[in-house]
């Protein structure tokens, strides 16, 4: 497939580079995608851009701007001229033409809008009134509407007018005088329906809806459940405001992804390359700072052992094994919590089995690697470091034991911390894996040089 889009991108620069006349490099031009086509311009030369946008007519151009990111369309766009820019757009689906319009600087932004067709304007200023992070805010003004109270032939009738300026017409949706959202017809049901058949009886009022107002977060889940091309936005009065397509849809889901590893990464937003420096520092110092105090009071930990380390040096070569796996398991705990806390419908008893069963998984998996160190890091300090099989086996038991311990420890607050989150009502990805190795690395440490500290020297009085 890679090879594929590498052919069309070494064709289409052939095309274009060519000394072929404006009317065969369009012909030429119109077999490809405007993915692809869209694909080639970072490629291009200002003045071979130029070129096509002297050869492709306003839709066209409208159309391989909708495949490009938003801040490469800005530079597109600022190398024409305002006038034609603002026409582009225009033609540009609302959603993408807001995300679009936020990469200007605020007085060419200002220009822009007072040079859209009025219609693209409106639908602008109502997408703009949303906050950034409620559903109205990714929203389009594509889509097709009726009235109720038509007749089948009628409905044909407005949905062809409609699909000239409109091309999401498989799902037709329906409103009464009152402009009130009141069901959807799918396209199908439309086509193949007799001209004296009742509309009534082909829209589905049951069909999904969102508000506006509703918040990303809160609504994600409902969106993924739905298989609909478009689900209807309403605003506060149940009037049909705009849609949310299934690629609106994939892009939320994405955008929520890229958030939540970026929390789980300690970060509070997602960074991307070009970001400036102060940036990504904002992004990153809060957590850092948070992780910064648990590491003192991890190494304040290790102080009041000062008497275990110097009596028994030898444990020190053991201590980044327990701190590793236990920060491993804590991170595996959160992340299949994190998953299984995206369905909203969990009860507390389920929550409750979740983390027994994942400390149950904790302290099977720590019994195994536990028995293994034994044996292995026994054999080890016996044959290599020269100690006798008393006191070798005596060590290597001690830290079996702290990694079985650190273990099931581990993975309960890998578990419960995210849940914590959750019942205060805090994003549960917040709970990073910073966080938990870190929280991790105390439970360890406390784990690791308490048993060294009760059985090695408080009990078997061992030294060396």
């Amino acid at each position: 497939m890679e090879k594929r889009t590498q052919d069309y991108t070494k064709e289409i620069l052939e095309v274009i580079r060519s000394n072929i006349s404006p009317a065969v490099l369009s012909k030429h031009l119109q077999d490809f995608h405007e993915n692809d086509i869209a694909d080639v311009l970072p490629e291009l030369s200002s003045a071979e851009r130029n070129k096509l946008y002297r050869i492709f007519d306003l839709d066209t151009l409208s159309d391989i701007l909708e495949y490009t990111d938003e801040e490469m369309a800005v530079t597109y766009l600022e190398e024409m001229s305002l006038k034609k820019a603002a026409a582009i757009l225009s033609r540009t689906e609302t959603n993408i033409l807001a995300e679009i319009l936020q990469h200007f600087d605020k007085e060419k932004r200002r220009l822009l809008i007072e040079l859209l067709d009025d219609e693209a304007r409106h639908d602008i200023e109502m997408i703009n009134s949303f906050d950034e992070e409620e559903i109205g805010s990714r929203m389009t003004t594509n889509y097709i509407v009726i009235q109720d109270h038509l007749s089948v032939k009628e409905a044909m009738s407005a949905l062809v007018s409609q699909a000239a300026q409109n091309d999401n017409i498989s799902t037709i949706f329906v409103v009464n005088s009152n402009q009130e959202f009141y069901g959807a017809i799918d396209l199908k049901d439309l086509i193949i329906a007799r001209q004296d058949h009742p509309l009534s009886e082909l829209i589905v009022t049951s069909y999904p809806y969102v508000y506006g107002t509703a918040l990303i977060d809160d609504c994600m889940e409902d969106l993924k459940d739905y298989s609909e091309d478009s689900i209807p936005v309403l605003d506060n009065d149940n009037r049909l405001i705009g849609v949310i397509t299934s690629a609106n849809i994939v892009d939320l889901v994405d955008d929520e992804m890229g958030e939540d590893y970026a929390k789980l990464a300690g970060l509070t937003a997602e960074e991307d390359l070009k970001e400036p420096l102060k940036e990504s520092m904002k992004k990153r110092m809060p957590w850092l700072i948070i992780l910064l105090g648990l590491g003192m009071v991890v190494s304040s930990v290790v102080g009041i052992f000062e008497k275990v380390v110097t009596n028994l040096p030898i444990i020190m070569c053991f201590q980044s094994l327990i701190l590793d796996m236990a920060g491993n398991v804590g991170t595996q705990s959160l992340a299949v919590t994190i998953r299984v806390l995206m369905d909203e419908s969990l009860t507390g008893k389920q929550k409750l089995e979740l983390v027994f069963k994942e400390m149950r998984i904790g302290l099977c998996n720590g019994g195994v690697l536990g028995l293994m160190s034994f044996v292995l890091i026994g054999l080890y300090i016996w044959l290599f470091k020269g100690k006798t099989l008393i006191f070798a086996f005596a060590v290597s038991a001690c830290i079996g034991s702290s990694l079985l311990l650190a273990m099931l420890i581990s993975s309960a607050v890998g578990t419960c911390i995210p849940l914590f989150f959750k019942k205060i009502h805090i994003d549960p990805a917040v709970a990073s894996g910073p966080l938990i190795t870190t929280v991790n690395d105390l439970v360890a440490v406390i784990s690791y040089y308490g048993l060294s500290w009760i059985f090695l020297i408080g009990a078997l009085h061992l030294a060396g």
